[in-house]
């Protein structure tokens, strides 16, 4: 009986790299597939809805149209951050470009390494007490050594399969993701999170636009009588509408369950764990405290870096990079909280036994 939950288990994990290699193999088909379809979809959008709108909508719709593909552009090129990066992803002084937002304070945001011996110093001495004076609350995250590619993981960092390296604050892996000229996927974690959740949210309010601004359009496209006057034919209108609901519906829960994560201090990954920790914490008869959770409005501050320590709120609503306020190695933390309260050391889930 032994060996064949033994063989079946086996059979598993063969299916289960298996497709992470396919996933991997697919990137560039998913990529130049999502890139055709919101191209299409906005060509479709600007050809027959918009036209018929009050000329003061244009600039609206040209706003979320852009902050859509420019969110999505920076999730792709953006890496999440892997811990043993001999740099951030964050190469450059964002006030030097039109394309960054400017942080309330010089201090909101992670110092930005301008010289050669800076940038090209180990991780870990260039983390080390870079945090020290920089956010209240803020301390060094704890490290341990990853068992399947040796690199340092500090805190709220797993190790992805497909790309076979760790990243900080790692969410989940998104095969709809490229990092452009290395043909793999992309992560989701702490430095690209941010872009994620608002393409999300550009494209639900975009595709509920299309959807109830196109209502009127969708029945005179089924009406054989009607002469279709636009040059986009009516059979793509209608199939991009039909996309419009899927994608409404579909990502719509998505965005939900990603920002109720972000509301709660915690990722996809840290929500799963948290649920075995509350059941450990109540079988000893004590309460699982989540040491990140700051109360859901300063947890979404942090995680988008918005508020009276991080970038102005209005930079939401613009197409602009942005850092996020810490670099993996340290984390804000309740207050009295150096851990997560109700586990015990050595109770800590890893990902090493996957």
């Amino acid at each position: 009986m032994t060996c064949c939950v033994n063989a079946v288990f086996s059979c598993f994990k063969y299916l289960e790299r298996a497709t992470d290699r396919l996933t991997g193999a697919a990137g560039p088909v998913f990529i130049t597939l999502a890139l055709g379809l919101l191209g299409a979809g906005l060509a479709t959008f600007f050809n027959v809805i918009q036209p018929d709108l009050p000329w003061i909508t244009l600039p609206i719709c040209i706003l979320i149209a852009t902050n859509l593909m420019a969110n999505y552009y920076y999730v792709c090129t953006i890496p999440p951050g892997f811990s043993d990066d001999a740099y951030p992803p964050i190469r450059a002084t964002p006030t030097k470009s039109i394309f960054w937002a400017r942080p309330r304070h010089s201090s909101s945001r992670p110092r930005h390494f301008e010289t050669d011996d800076e940038l090209h110093s180990p991780h870990d001495e260039r983390h080390e007490h870079q945090w020290a004076h920089c956010l209240e609350g803020i301390s060094e995250a704890s490290k341990t050594r990853c068992l399947k590619c040796g690199a340092t993981k500090p805190e709220r960092t797993h190790h992805c399969r497909v790309c076979k390296r760790c990243v900080l604050k790692y969410d989940h892996h998104c095969p709809v993701l490229l990092i452009i000229g290395e043909g793999i996927n992309q992560c989701v974690g702490l430095y690209n999170e941010r872009y994620f959740v608002l393409f999300m949210a550009y494209l639900v309010l975009g595709t509920f636009f299309y959807v109830t601004l196109g209502y009127q359009k969708i029945r005179q496209a089924f009406d054989l009588f009607y002469d279709w006057p636009h040059s986009m034919p009516a059979a793509v209108f209608v199939l991009f509408y039909i996309l419009s609901v899927v994608l409404f519906l579909a990502v719509g829960v998505m965005l939900t369950w990603h920002l109720r994560a972000a509301m709660k201090g915690e990722t996809s990954v840290e929500g799963h764990d948290h649920d075995v920790y509350k059941k450990l914490a109540k079988q000893r008869g004590e309460t699982f405290v989540n040491s990140y959770d700051l109360g859901w409005r300063r947890n979404l501050e942090l995680f988008f870096n918005v508020g009276p320590t991080g970038y102005p709120k209005w930079t939401l609503l613009l197409p602009l990079k942005t850092t996020p306020y810490t670099d993996g190695f340290a984390w804000i933390r309740r207050p009295g909280y150096m851990s997560h309260g109700g586990i015990r050391e050595g109770e800590e889930l890893t990902d090493e036994d996957d």
